[in-house]
């Protein structure tokens, strides 16, 4: 028999999580989820509890969220606060853009924007060259300085873009 349930507490138990829940009485069961995601639910959200081949065994087979946004083909991985609140999240949506924690601004492509600053970088030499040539054909001395813009420490080399 599935039922839902309150999630009242929660643990950890030889990394396993384990929820206190209300359901017809209070009562504790183990938490199932796809491979790789470790979730923890907030308080007094709705679970959908399953019962076992083993009697008076329960497991939670998943939650009730009650502010579901994606469109047609979307998916959304979200966290929230311990209020409920949105705290964060990352969106996948159907016309090909994906949206971390916010849309109102972009990632760049890092190699392609330290193409255009090393591009800049010379046609700022060149210029220089141009001004040094000006004042020495004045009498004057004017030796040009390097250019080199490093934005080496604003890579992050553990998020990739196609």
């Amino acid at each position: 028999m599935i039922t839902t349930a309150r999630v009242k507490e929660w643990s950890l138990e030889k990394g396993k999580r384990i929820l206190k829940v209300l359901q017809f009485g209070a009562k504790t069961s183990k938490v199932a989820a796809p491979f790789g995601d470790d979730a923890n639910p907030v308080k007094d959200m709705t679970a959908i509890l399953a019962e076992t081949g083993v009697a008076g065994e329960t497991v939670i087979i998943g939650y009730i969220n009650d502010n579901q946004i994606a469109e047609v083909g979307e998916k959304r991985i979200f966290s929230l606060d311990a209020t409920g609140k949105l705290s964060t999240y990352i969106h996948l949506k159907n016309d090909e853009t994906m949206e971390i924690g916010g849309n109102a601004d972009y990632a760049v492509r890092f190699s392609k924007l330290k193409e255009g600053i090393d591009a800049k970088d010379l046609q700022i030499v060149s210029e220089l060259t141009k001004i040094q040539s000006a004042i020495t054909t004045l009498g004057g001395v004017y030796i040009p300085g390097t250019v080199n813009t490093d934005i080496e420490a604003a890579k992050i080399n553990t998020v990739k873009v196609s």
